[in-house]
């Protein structure tokens, strides 16, 4: 499945830089601080947190407070680019031992 169509390589590469800026701000650094996965609500060393978008850049998402939250590697790297209902579907999967 292609994820990209529709979606403009140009912005998903705006949007990275501003996600690049954002993980500089205090707000994010505060989020961090937590300690605190967002998709498995494990605690995490704030500075093992990576910055997930709940909308992936690639889904059309856009890096804004709204849209970014941090979670552990793990996390992120099943996650992929699947939309939060579908994750909750994948994570319902692998509860039952279907994945």
């Amino acid at each position: 499945m292609d994820w990209y169509v529709g979606v403009d390589e140009g912005a998903i590469k705006k949007e990275r830089q501003k996600a690049r800026e954002m993980r500089q701000s205090q707000w994010w650094k505060r989020r961090c601080d937590k300690g605190i996965c967002y998709w498995c609500e494990q605690p995490v060393k704030p500075a093992e947190l990576t910055m997930d978008h709940v909308v992936p850049l690639a889904r059309g998402g856009k890096t804004t407070k709204g849209n970014v939250v941090p979670c552990c590697k793990a996390c992120n790297t099943q996650k992929k680019q699947l939309l939060p209902m579908e994750w909750d579907a994948w994570l319902e999967g692998v509860k039952k031992g279907g994945v």
